[in-house]
């Protein structure tokens, strides 16, 4: 997954204020120990006229000062060590000190992006796909097949309820499992609290952990955020965010329906849903809309592109929320 400019530009930019940050500290930690200790002031004032002196003594020619000056400085370290000892310092006490001691917070090895780079990588998608908190409880580790039920039988499928969950799992996971390679779409739809939403999370968490990037809108405050984008102060963020609704790796569309529906809305999910077929980046929809409603509030073209390019699933049964609060009661 390439990030895009916007993004790598704000991890950079983090990575610069880390080293702001610790130039900073260092020259907090030299004031204090410069007034507590005086003669370490008088060191590092001794290591810069001794590099001096001799680097003037390599441009005359003196084919020692390199050595000469290696042997002055250690003995001064030494010196500058001994001082912080007797003071209970660390030997690195007047040194930077790192976040990464790798790369020492620039984001780099050399030419290869050190490994805190993928972790700044995760933080930001994680930052900027709305879902943060809940993913933390919402994922596939957490997921349990005991609140679906094999006697609860959808009249639409003649499916079990615990059969069209199953059915739903195994299609996420292949998912999550062939991202990369595959451009698939997903709509799930059916019965209030059965884990349409549940799903979604935890296809989101399985693809901001291996870096790519998720964007989690309800319907609601998408078209409130295409709103202000067209008839707003068209604010350069709130372009930039509509944009990145139209190219992340993965939009997630959750509670369509629970908005006002009117021309405006209409069009707007007719336009993001296409775009983003047209340029291949997978989408989920979650809605407690009936498949015929979908097609009679949001038009004919809208449902076409639908049926013809999502992996639609239905869920059915009894609301999980609604189990664990009785269950709560009974414990």
């Amino acid at each position: 997954m390439a990030l895009s400019n916007s993004q790598y530009d704000q991890i950079m930019r983090d990575y610069e204020r880390k080293q702001l940050d610790n130039e900073y500290h260092l020259r907090e930690r030299k004031r204090a120990a410069f007034l507590a200790i005086p003669e370490l002031e008088e060191l590092e004032h001794s290591v810069s006229s001794l590099s001096l002196n001799q680097a003037r003594k390599l441009l005359n020619g003196d084919e020692n000062a390199l050595f000469s000056l290696k042997e002055e400085l250690h003995a001064l370290a030494l010196k500058k060590q001994r001082l912080l000892s007797a003071h209970d310092l660390p030997a690195d006490y007047l040194e930077l000190h790192y976040e990464c001691p790798d790369c020492r917070d620039t984001g780099y090895i050399g030419d290869h992006k050190c490994h805190c780079f993928k972790k700044a990588v995760i933080e930001l998608l994680y930052e900027q796909s709305n879902i943060r908190d809940i993913l933390a409880k919402e994922n596939f580790s957490a997921c349990s097949l005991d609140y679906y039920s094999r006697s609860h039988i959808d009249p639409l499928t003649g499916r079990s309820s615990l059969e069209a969950m199953q059915t739903a799992l195994k299609v996420c996971h292949e998912f999550v499992d062939t991202f990369s390679a595959e451009f698939r779409n997903i709509l799930l739809y059916g019965d209030t609290g059965v884990g349409k939403t549940f799903l979604s999370h935890c296809i989101a968490k399985e693809l901001i952990d291996t870096s790519f990037s998720v964007v989690y809108f309800t319907a609601a405050s998408l078209f409130d955020l295409f709103a202000q984008n067209t008839f707003g102060s068209r604010d350069t963020h709130d372009a930039d965010a509509q944009e990145h609704i139209y190219d992340c790796d993965l939009l997630i569309i959750d509670d369509l329906g629970t908005e006002l529906p009117n021309s405006f809305t209409v069009s707007q999910l007719f336009i993001c849903l296409n775009e983003r077929i047209l340029r291949r980046k997978p989408t989920i929809i979650s809605t407690n809309l009936a498949l015929d409603d979908i097609q009679s509030i949001y038009s004919e073209r809208t449902f076409s592109r639908i049926s013809s390019n999502y992996t639609i699933l239905r869920l059915t049964g009894d609301d999980i929320r609604i189990q664990k609060k009785l269950l709560q009661k009974k414990s």
